[in-house]
């Protein structure tokens, strides 16, 4: 192979060949760096591991990630209804029970998914895998910090919660709205920085006309006030009194409605502009690389056939 791309792109030296050895040395480092891009390297049942774990487009993948999906939900319930006095008194042993049989789920999964990696610390320092760790490790601490007072163990129980951060990794959609929030972040940014200058300076101007004797006692008093009535939530907490501040405070409702909007529109769009929303990104079964476009046929990354 190498000979050939040699001799097509040499044409001078079309005569001259380039000795066997030296042909089988590149094509060794060509193949072996071609399983290096494999995340699941050369082993077979590594690959068919990788594929039923971090694959969503097979039999096998499909079925897993749903199993998980329901693991999750069925444990950020407990968790819920954990908090609740009536009901942990109750039920207390179940959730317990519960509790240890889906975190050495969640373990053994979170073991599958490194042992199936060539790297598998890339993965356990990810966002997914930090979550992983996360979503387990608390359980482990409660036997550590038995001993100490009720607070930290009840606070580390609750940390459980986050394992519904691995809802996101089981469905497309989430990853087509986290696209188009990672591509609108800028504009996001730039959006709230605007507001930002917008409640500094109603906030001053509020502070001057109202003053302290209506509630209004300093600026970052006056910007909250600010922030409550601009997201139209309004507390009631705090109210202008004087004509010219009902007056502000009337313009700052108008613009909230207004400024809602412009977020919106902005994630809207970038979703409408996600590639392939209506089909889930397709997956490379030899290098592992998605975002392939639905009607290619080699892979863009390693040329393997799709």
């Amino acid at each position: 192979m190498f000979r050939i791309l040699l001799q097509t792109s040499h044409r001078p030296f079309k005569k001259k060949s380039i000795p066997r050895a030296l042909e089988h040395h590149l094509l060794f480092h060509y193949f072996f760096l071609m399983e290096q891009i494999k995340p699941y390297g050369s082993s077979p049942w590594k690959e068919k591991l990788y594929q039923t774990i971090f694959q969503t487009n097979t039999r096998a993948g499909k079925l897993f990630n749903a199993v998980l999906l329901l693991f999750i939900i069925i444990s950020v319930t407990i968790v819920a209804l954990e908090s609740v006095y009536s009901v942990r008194i109750k039920y207390h042993n179940y959730f317990i029970t519960a509790e240890w049989i889906f975190t050495i789920l969640f373990t053994a999964e979170y073991i599958l998914r490194l042992l199936c990696l060539i790297r598998p610390m890339k993965y356990a320092f990810s966002l997914f895998g930090i979550i992983d760790f996360i979503a387990i490790i608390p359980t482990y601490l409660t036997l550590i910090f038995s001993g100490q007072t009720f607070l930290v163990v009840r606070i580390l129980r609750l940390l459980r919660i986050f394992r519904i951060l691995k809802l996101p990794e089981y469905t497309y959609e989430a990853t087509v709205l986290f696209e188009a929030l990672k591509a609108s972040s800028r504009k996001i940014l730039v959006f709230l920085f605007s507001i930002s200058v917008l409640v500094v300076i109603i906030g001053t101007l509020i502070y001057v006309v109202e003053g302290p004797e209506n509630g209004y006692t300093d600026i970052p008093t006056s910007m909250y006030w600010v922030i409550v009535t601009i997201t139209t939530v309004g507390f009631g907490d705090i109210a202008p009194r004087t004509p010219f501040g009902k007056f502000l405070a009337s313009v700052t409702m108008l613009l909230g409605y207004g400024i809602i909007a412009v977020p919106t529109g902005i994630v809207s769009v970038e979703i409408a502009r996600a590639p392939g929303k209506q089909k889930p990104a397709r997956t490379c079964p030899s290098c592992g690389k998605n975002n392939h476009e639905a009607d290619a046929v080699f892979c863009r990354y390693c040329g393997s056939k799709l």
